[in-house]
Parts: C-alpha cells; sequence; structure tokens
C-alpha cells in the first residue's frame, strides 16, 4: 500500500486520468474529490462490495419465468 500526506487542495493522480483532490479536512473526516473519465466508475468501498454480492447471488439464481430449453412456436398462416 502507498501512504501518501497530502493537504487541501493537494491531489494525487492515478495512472493518466484519475485526480483525487482532497478538500476538505475536519475532524476525523476527508472530503475527496474526484475526476475521473465517464467510462471509469468510481465507488464507495461498501457499495462497491455490496454490488459484487448482488451480482454474484443474481448469478446463482435462474428466473423462474425463463424456461429450460426454447420452445417452438407454430408456424404462422
Amino acid at each position: 500500500m502507498l501512504v501518501l500526506t497530502r493537504k487541501v487542495h493537494q491531489s494525487i493522480i492515478i495512472g493518466d486520468s484519475i485526480e483525487v483532490v482532497v478538500l476538505e479536512v475536519r475532524g476525523e473526516q476527508v472530503r475527496l474529490g474526484i475526476r475521473a473519465p465517464k467510462n471509469v466508475t468510481v465507488h464507495r468501498q461498501e457499495i462497491y462490495s455490496q454490488i459484487q454480492t448482488e451480482n454474484l447471488e443474481a448469478a446463482k439464481t435462474r428466473p423462474e419465468d425463463v424456461p429450460d430449453e426454447p420452445s417452438e412456436s407454430p408456424p404462422s398462416e
């Protein structure tokens, strides 16, 4: 893990296109601003973990309304 010290309005750059800026420090809370391309998703860790868990559960579940095999429809006249 890389550990950095930054002051308010200072930033770090990740790769070529992601910037993390320290906006405010208030007690034990730090407000960060993140500039990233629109195609890069940014989530809080707890939200990311929840999304991953829900995706795993969804992959295990088979929808009730999906038939096992495609049904053949009678030819239309």
